[in-house]
C-alpha cells in the first residue's frame, strides 16, 4: 500500500480508502448501496487492515447512524492505528436546528457522532455540504475551537465550490484559525469537473483530495455496456434520482475503452477506473466501498499495477470534456501543459 500526504496535515494516509456508507442498510437510499451487518463489517475492515488502509471515512446520516456505531465496534482494538473521518451538516431528524453549521448543532453533532463511534476524537472532521446561513467567520472559529478542545484533529469539507472553500481558507488565514487539510470529492472517469477549479484550488491551498464514488455511482462497474442492458438487481434502479447525470453515448464511449484495456491487461474495469484515478494529481486518498467481502477483495488489487502512458492518454481521451467558460482559455493554454505535466510526474500535493 502506498500513503500519501493529506494535504497540508502531516498525516499520511493510504492510496486507497474505505467507504463506511455500505454498513448498517437503513433508509432508502443507504439500504441500496450496501446492507452489512457487524459480522461482514468486522470482515470487510479487517481486510483493508491486512492490505494496508488506515483510512476510514463515514457520516452521521448513512444509515441514521448505524455506519458509524459500526464502524467504532469495528476498529476499538485499533483505534490508535487508524484515521477515522466522518462528516456533519445534512440534517438527519426533524428538530428544526439539527442541520447545518451553527455552532450550537456543529458541537452537538460532533459529540453525537464522538458517542456512535465510540472514541474521545475524530481524526478528520468533514462539513457534508456548504451551509449558506451559517457566516462562514463563526463556522471556521467553531472549527478552529473543537480543534483546540482535542475533540477534532484535522477538518476538511465535501462537495464544496471552489469560491465556498476559497473564502473559508481566507478567512481561517486571516484569524489564525485551523484551516482545512481535505475537500472530499466526486470523481471519476466520467465525471471530470472537478478538475476545472478544484483541482488547482486544491494543488494551490495543499488541500488533499479525498475522492468518492470512484466507480461514477456503480456505473464503471463493468456489469453492464452499450450492448448489455443494466441488470434488474442494480442498484442504479433505486438511486439513479440521486445519482450525478452522464450522458449515455459519453459513458459507453468510457466503457469501450476500458472493455479494450481490460481485455489488454486481465484487470477488470472497476479496477483500472480506481488505478487511473490513484495516478491524478492532488488525489490523497481513493474511497472504496463494497457489499460484501468479495468486491471488497477485488478493489483491493486496484493498487496491484500500474496503467501504461498509452493506456492512461486513452483514457483521458475519451473521458475528457471541455470545460465552460471562464475555465476553458485555461484548460487549453499554460495551465493545461503544467496539469498534465503534473499528472506524469504524478504529482501529489
Amino acid at each position: 500500500m502506498k500513503y500519501n500526504f493529506l494535504g497540508s496535515s502531516g498525516l499520511q494516509v493510504s492510496e486507497l480508502g474505505f467507504g463506511a456508507g455500505t454498513l448498517g442498510g437503513k433508509g432508502p437510499l443507504f439500504s441500496a448501496w450496501g446492507q452489512a451487518d457487524q459480522a461482514e463489517a468486522n470482515q470487510m475492515i479487517q481486510q483493508c487492515l491486512d492490505a494496508g488502509i488506515n483510512y476510514f471515512d463515514t457520516a452521521d446520516v448513512y444509515s441514521d447512524g448505524e455506519s458509524e456505531r459500526m464502524l467504532g465496534k469495528a476498529l476499538i482494538n485499533q483505534r490508535q492505528q487508524v484515521i477515522i473521518s466522518t462528516k456533519v451538516g445534512i440534517r438527519s431528524n426533524e428538530q428544526i436546528n439539527h442541520v447545518g453549521y451553527s455552532r450550537d448543532y456543529l458541537i452537538h453533532a460532533v459529540e453525537q457522532s464522538l458517542k456512535r463511534l465510540n472514541t474521545d476524537y475524530i481524526d478528520v472532521l468533514q462539513l457534508h455540504q456548504f451551509d449558506s446561513f451559517t457566516p462562514l467567520e463563526q463556522l471556521m472559529s467553531s472549527l478552529d475551537q473543537l480543534v483546540k478542545s482535542g475533540k477534532v484533529r484535522y477538518i476538511g469539507a465535501s462537495n464544496f465550490a471552489g469560491w465556498q472553500l476559497m473564502k473559508a481558507q481566507a478567512i481561517a488565514d486571516r484569524y489564525g484559525y485551523e484551516k482545512f487539510s481535505a475537500h472530499q470529492i466526486y470523481y471519476s472517469l466520467i465525471g471530470r469537473d472537478y478538475e476545472w477549479e478544484l483541482l488547482p484550488l486544491n494543488h494551490d491551498q495543499k488541500i488533499g483530495t479525498v475522492v468518492w464514488s470512484p466507480l461514477g455511482w456503480g456505473r464503471l462497474t463493468g456489469k453492464f455496456d452499450r450492448n448489455h442492458p443494466l441488470p434488474e438487481h442494480s442498484r442504479l434502479h433505486e438511486t439513479a434520482q440521486f445519482a450525478p447525470p452522464v450522458n449515455e453515448e459519453y459513458l459507453y464511449q468510457v466503457l469501450d475503452v476500458l472493455q479494450d484495456i481490460s481485455l489488454a491487461t486481465g484487470y477488470s474495469i472497476p479496477q483500472i477506473s480506481l488505478n487511473w484515478l490513484l495516478q491524478r494529481p492532488t488525489v490523497s486518498t481513493v474511497l472504496i466501498g463494497a457489499r460484501n467481502s468479495q468486491q471488497l477483495s477485488a478493489n483491493l488489487e486496484a493498487n496491484q499495477f500500474k496503467l501504461n502512458e498509452d493506456q492512461i492518454q486513452r483514457l483521458d481521451t475519451v473521458s475528457a470534456i471541455y470545460p465552460p467558460y471562464p475555465y476553458y482559455p485555461y484548460w487549453n493554454g499554460q495551465f493545461s501543459e503544467r496539469y498534465h505535466a503534473l499528472v506524469k510526474s504524478n504529482f501529489l500535493a
